[in-house]
């Protein structure tokens, strides 16, 4: 996807996002981030926007303090949370394409990294303010839903910080079923976990569905959609696939 993609899925998951939540309220709970009501969601995401914001506007050569949770609740959270992520539309709109910063994951560009990381991260917390709504959710695309995959499986779970590790060397498939290609075999062991988008050879378990049922699944925000093979591997990955912002 290019830059400018990621921009405009940001842009549209921030206002549904936000819309989501408004219709909740902000003492509701949100099903999908078990002992959080939306008012922690909108804080989080919030301060992420902000966050990510500052490093990109103001060339930020490494990883900043996040500035804390805002003491807002009601209409001044949802405000806040609006004109955050709005100024971080803007300022990735804006920013050159040659933009020096930090970035924490591999990619072509910082700017290419901070448009994806954010439409993502975005992306998966509309999800959870839409559970606190009710009602069907929002479709994602499967291009986009492919590309978070890939995301998770290929660069955030290739880090050392990754707890997805197995004493014995197990192989964990993931197959999006409607996407041609979409196959990624995971390797695990007593390290950090080792993918390559390749469907060769057996594995002990296989996760499968439509990459837009994949996607939220293995960020541990539904069930898997398809689960064959060793079931104890697919636990694993619930019990320790988990990314936290601290």
């Amino acid at each position: 996807m290019e830059t400018s993609a990621y921009v405009d899925v940001l842009a549209r998951e921030g206002a549904l996002l936000a819309t989501s939540a408004e219709s909740a309220g902000t003492d509701a709970e949100v099903p999908t981030c078990p002992g959080w009501q939306v008012r922690d969601l909108l804080r989080h995401t919030g301060t992420v926007h902000r966050w990510a914001e500052t490093i990109v506007a103001e060339r930020h050569a490494g990883p900043l303090p996040d500035g804390g949770l805002p003491d807002l609740d009601g209409g001044d959270l949802l405000a806040w949370f609006r004109e955050g992520h709005m100024r971080l539309v803007d300022t990735l709109t804006g920013a050159a394409p040659d933009v020096r910063c930090w970035h924490f994951l591999p990619a072509p560009s910082p700017l290419a990294f901070w448009a994806r990381r954010q439409a993502h991260e975005t992306t998966v917390h509309r999800i959870d303010a839409e559970s606190a709504r009710g009602g069907g959710p929002t479709a994602v695309g499967a291009d986009f839903a492919v590309d978070g995959i890939d995301e998770l499986l290929c660069a955030f779970h290739a880090r050392p910080k990754s707890a997805v590790r197995s004493a014995e060397p197990r192989t964990l498939r993931v197959r999006a079923t409607d996407v041609p290609g979409a196959v990624w075999t995971v390797r695990l062991s007593a390290e950090p976990p080792v993918t390559e988008r390749t469907g060769d050879g057996d594995a002990d378990c296989e996760l499968a569905g439509p990459a837009a049922l994949l996607y939220p699944a293995l960020w541990n925000r539904r069930p898997f959609p398809e689960v064959s093979g060793d079931a104890s591997l697919a636990a694993l990955w619930r019990e320790k696939s988990g990314i936290t912002w601290k």
